[in-house]
């Protein structure tokens, strides 16, 4: 059994004592996550209401300590919790009108299921040139927009938020996975959190990353993960999530460890992520 571990490091300059809010690892049909501590803080867990996930509310020790998050990972026939196809409503997966027109019309003329999906992922690739921007395409808006002809600039986050609208406006189903993708190029290195999206039909669970394949210069689509050499964990799922005990609603993802404000959650944007095999 191989055990993999990633370290999440907060640099203090970027807490400054604040409290953070992390998530604690979840089980695919690849992983399993065994274990999660905290070096430099003391934790305690806080519910997710939408979904039923756990997360960790991290006290750091002094406002001038590094923390550091430890997940443990072994590779395990699991499964995709149940509630990671579970739709629910909020800014972030509300299809616009015209989003749920298009998506249905795709889903109509396919032969069945798995092509509805295939077509409606081929679809969404047509959509996006990849790239991070300043402004998202649905910033601000209380639905997920439909978009039109010519290619609009996303990064992963951008590309599955308009392909789970879509997928789940033809009434597929679908879920939207959050973690970290670590490059083969990198050794072991990331700077930053990865999503992927992943669909069931008749029992048949497929997973798709269209931002790897357009990082490649790749316009087939294929489903599976890694079409870009690498590893990833998963740590956790959905669009819209509430912490009601930390005030906190409709937080679009979690992934990466956030501070935790009186007026939300503040990203963090010099972490140190790093992952290695028990023994290395």
């Amino acid at each position: 059994m191989s055990l993999v571990i990633v370290e999440v490091i907060v640099k203090s300059a970027e807490h400054g004592g604040s409290k953070l809010l992390a998530p604690v690892g979840m089980p695919t049909p690849h992983q399993m996550a065994l274990h999660f501590s905290v070096e430099g803080g003391q934790f305690d867990l806080t519910g997710e209401t939408t979904s039923g996930q756990m997360a960790a509310l991290i006290t750091p020790e002094g406002a001038g300590d590094d923390v550091k998050l430890v997940y443990h990972f072994a590779d395990a026939d699991g499964m995709y919790p149940e509630s990671v196809f579970q739709p629910r409503e909020s800014c972030f997966t509300r299809a616009a009108d015209a989003l749920v027109t298009d998506a249905q019309q795709i889903a109509e003329q396919a032969v069945d299921g798995h092509a509805a999906i295939a077509a409606i992922v081929a679809h969404t690739s047509e959509k996006f040139s990849y790239g991070h921007v300043d402004v998202r395409f649905n910033e601000g808006m209380d639905t997920v927009p439909h978009l039109g002809c010519g290619l609009t600039k996303g990064s992963c986050v951008d590309i599955n938020t308009y392909l789970i609208a879509s997928l789940r406006s033809a009434g597929l189903e679908a879920g939207y996975v959050t973690g970290y993708f670590f490059p083969q190029e990198k050794n072991g290195c990331c700077s930053d959190m990865h999503c992927w999206v992943v669909t069931r039909h008749n029992g048949v669970v497929l997973e798709w990353d269209i931002a790897h394949h357009k990082k490649m210069g790749k316009e087939d689509i294929c489903c599976g993960l890694n079409p870009k050499p690498g590893s990833r964990v998963a740590l956790a799922h959905s669009m819209g999530l509430a912490f009601p005990e930390l005030g906190i609603f409709e937080e679009k993802l979690i992934a990466e460890p956030v501070v935790v404000s009186d007026e939300g959650t503040i990203r963090l944007h010099d972490l140190e992520i790093r992952m290695r095999l028990a023994g290395d």
